[in-house]
């Protein structure tokens, strides 16, 4: 029997979980996997650069990482139940981490699984189209190193190219006047370039609320969030405050809904999210969804185009476990096309997406609680899914109820303690030998330091 030729498209964290999911059908002779990446290196949105717009080869810069970065939900959300962090660091460390760590980890978890060798780096994926006649993919490649293009033909697609690398803008009257400087969140770099300045930021997506921390505690002299929604009720330092919808600048004076203003605004940050971009896909192929969707329309389970099921998306919804979903969204391609586990027919799949569209568009956009529930509901459904063997059982070791537990407790200080609530730390779920809450070495508003060495080096004194 032939090889099963399958094609990955993007080395980030979702590309990264797939390949180690087909790594024993590879070995077994039953798949030829070959993964494109468009940067030189893996990580995905995780490889930090300081460019911005546009690289040498006259690409989109596709990372939104920023220096100072820390993760804003804890590590034991986001822990692999094969690959834990004290596997990974060999000690205890807090919840939250900076970004160069979480890079470590994951990427560490790739190296030990020897997958480097099926990822081609500095390749773009042109145009990716379904040949009906021949029942095959055809993916049109370029080398960015060399200029060549090349068309391969695959037996299977999937796209795992994330969704927060294309700015979704906003348009407000007089911004494209403003004397100062404006930018969105994906082209912000670090929160030591706004020191003393008087910044207004519109959105408020968890990056918004970051970014206005982070600018906070490197010394910004004030921040405006500026919100269609209901504030959440964050207790905020003086020096931030929340203001409804903007309507328009005017010069360095930006005006609210409710007639209230601010003067002397020298920078315009907004964090008003990203949009599904597949531009590479032929046109039947373009996924559509709104920024905040978790079901998107075409896909059965969020995963398998309902009308295609060859081709697959990963991590098309937005996340709250992130990893772990990715990882159990992987383990049910690879069952799928290896046959394993087979999709109900096409009627049966657009009732199941009707039905979870329903639901989710009965949530409030700030119930977190009842995001986080359909969430951890959405992860059960595919993990009943999976073919009964060992690999998929050690999913199970992440307990989604703790996890559900755990990301309430988060939410819970996030939203009564925004200052602190990264000095709480939790037991990891997944890793039943090496468990405990680790105390702070210093808060994170006073830390300023984010390398790992340092870092590392500070708890493994604690060993």
């Amino acid at each position: 029997m032939s090889k099963l030729r399958i094609a990955i498209i993007g080395a980030g964290p979702c590309g990264l979980s797939q390949l180690l999911a087909f790594k024993q059908a590879e070995q077994e002779q039953q798949v030829e996997l070959v993964c494109f990446e468009r940067q030189s290196d893996w990580g995905g949105l995780w490889l930090y650069t300081s460019l911005i717009g546009t690289d040498v080869y006259g690409e989109p810069i596709h990372s939104s990482m920023y220096r100072q970065l820390w993760s804003n939900n804890p590590k034991e959300a986001i822990e692999f139940t094969d690959y834990t962090f004290y596997d990974h660091f060999g000690c205890f460390l807090p919840s939250y981490l900076p970004r160069s760590l979480i890079y470590d980890y994951f990427t560490g978890r790739a190296k030990a699984g020897n997958i480097r060798r099926f990822i081609r780096f500095n390749t773009a994926v042109r145009h990716v189209d379904f040949n009906d006649e021949k029942n095959e993919f055809n993916v049109n490649i370029e080398d960015l190193h060399t200029g060549s293009v090349d068309c391969l033909n695959f037996d299977r697609v999937i796209v795992a190219t994330g969704h927060y690398n294309v700015p979704n803008m906003t348009n407000i009257d007089g911004m494209d006047q403003f004397p100062g400087r404006v930018l969105h969140s994906h082209e912000f770099r670090g929160a030591d370039e706004f020191v003393g300045l008087n910044l207004l930021i519109i959105g408020s997506s968890f990056s918004a609320v970051d970014i206005a921390l982070q600018c906070y505690k490197f010394g910004a002299r004030s921040v405006t969030i500026s919100s269609r929604r209901e504030p959440i009720g964050f207790k905020w330092p003086a020096e931030i405050k929340d203001a409804p919808a903007i309507v328009r600048m005017e010069s360095q004076t930006a005006h609210f809904k409710d007639d209230s203003t601010v003067d002397n605004i020298n920078v315009i940050i907004i964090c008003t999210g990203y949009r599904h971009s597949y531009p590479f896909m032929a046109k039947r192929f373009h996924l559509h969804a709104s920024i905040t969707e978790f079901v998107p329309s075409n896909l059965y389970k969020s995963i398998f185009w309902i009308d295609q099921p060859h081709l697959a998306y990963l991590g098309a919804p937005r996340q709250f476990f992130s990893f772990p979903l990715f990882d159990l969204q992987a383990a049910l391609v690879r069952d799928v096309f290896l046959g394993h586990t087979k999709l109900p027919d096409r009627d049966q799949q657009q009732i199941d997406v009707n039905e979870w569209q329903k639901r989710e568009k009965a949530i409030a956009p700030n119930d977190f609680f009842a995001l986080l529930d359909f969430q951890t509901d959405y992860m059960r459904d595919i993990f009943a899914l999976l073919y009964a063997y060992d690999v998929n059982q050690s999913l199970s070791k992440f307990d989604l109820d703790k996890g559900n537990h755990l990301m309430k407790k988060f939410l819970e200080s996030f939203v009564t303690d925004i200052l602190h609530y990264r000095d709480i730390s939790f037991e990891s779920i997944v890793d039943t030998k090496n468990k405990k809450t680790v105390e702070i070495c210093k808060p994170w508003i006073k830390n300023i330091d984010d390398s790992m060495e340092n870092l590392l080096s500070d708890y493994r004194q604690k060993l």
